[in-house]
């Protein structure tokens, strides 16, 4: 009996090995990225200063006639096993997941010198992460992490779009032909 009891509970935590695997959506960068500002200056018309792409930030200005509008929307989702199951299920004592938690964000980012657009971006950055009976994430640590991914996603953007943009404010700045 005890032998069976002791076989019962090794399959139990091969089970629970098996099952707690995690996969994250979004990985975390190994270094933080190289943050320089955009070749364009610009003021931030619309939007917190604060939670802004860190390229973008780092290209305002007060006396410009190029103005950036951004924005940042968050979702959030949930998944649960059902309690039923998950109360009869041995494995969920050993900490096996017992569903997740995710946060989706999206961002958009408006470039514009006068009636202009000179760019517009969008992206899109969704984090999830499993729970268990003994730990879960809190929405505030996801919706960071969210964020922080979605702001990068923006920032990759303005980098490869930098040399149009450069062009683009250039042509703008430069007086216009005289009219005949």
């Amino acid at each position: 009996m005890f032998r069976r009891l002791g076989l019962a509970l090794s399959l139990v935590a091969f089970a629970a090995t098996g099952c707690s695997v995690q996969q994250q959506s979004v990985s975390a960068p190994s270094a933080a990225p190289v943050v320089h500002p955009l070749p364009i200056k610009g003021r931030l018309i619309d939007g917190d200063p604060a939670e802004l792409p860190p390229a973008v930030a780092a290209s305002l200005a007060r006396d410009t006639p190029v103005t950036f509008s951004y924005r940042e929307e968050l979702t959030h989702d949930e998944y649960h096993l059902p309690m039923l199951v998950t109360a009869l299920d041995p494995v969920t004592y050993v900490g096996a997941p017992l569903g997740d938690y995710g946060v989706t964000a999206f961002a958009s980012l408006s470039i514009v010198a006068g009636d202009r657009i000179l760019g517009d971006y969008t992206a899109k950055a969704h984090v999830s992460k499993s729970y268990t009976l003994y730990s879960q994430p809190t929405h505030q640590e996801l919706e960071r992490e969210a964020r922080e991914a979605v702001r990068e996603k923006i920032d990759q953007k303005l980098y490869q779009d930098s040399a149009r943009l450069a062009q683009a404010a250039a042509t703008h700045a430069a007086p216009a032909p005289p009219s005949q």
